[in-house]
C-alpha cells in the first residue's frame, strides 16, 4: 500500500451504507469493520491531517468498513440497529 496525504487521495463517496478501504476513510462517522463486525469510531480529529491521534492499519488484505452514520458517537444501540439494517455482522 503506498502512503498518500488526506488531501491527494482521491474522492471516495462515504454515505450510509457505502463500503471502502479503511485508508479510504475521510468523513467522521460510525462504521463496521466488515471482517469482524467490529465498531469503528471516527471522529473528526481522527481524520484532519496533521492531526493526532492517527491510526494505520496494516495488513496482507485491505481492511474494508461500511459507514452506517455521520456520528462517530452514535449509541451503541443504535449502532448495532444500522449495522443489522445494512446485513453487516455485529460483534461490538
Amino acid at each position: 500500500m503506498s502512503v498518500q496525504t488526506l488531501s491527494s487521495r482521491p474522492h471516495t463517496p462515504t454515505g450510509a451504507g457505502t463500503s471502502i478501504p479503511f485508508d479510504a476513510i475521510r468523513t467522521p462517522g460510525a462504521y463496521v469493520c466488515e471482517a469482524t463486525g467490529h465498531l469503528l469510531r471516527v471522529p473528526e480529529d481522527g481524520i484532519n491531517p496533521g492531526r493526532s491521534p492517527l491510526i494505520s492499519l496494516v495488513g496482507v488484505e485491505p481492511l474494508r468498513v461500511t459507514r452506517i452514520s455521520d456520528d462517530p458517537f452514535l449509541p451503541v444501540t443504535q449502532a448495532r440497529m444500522a449495522a443489522a439494517g445494512l446485513d453487516l455482522p455485529v460483534n461490538f
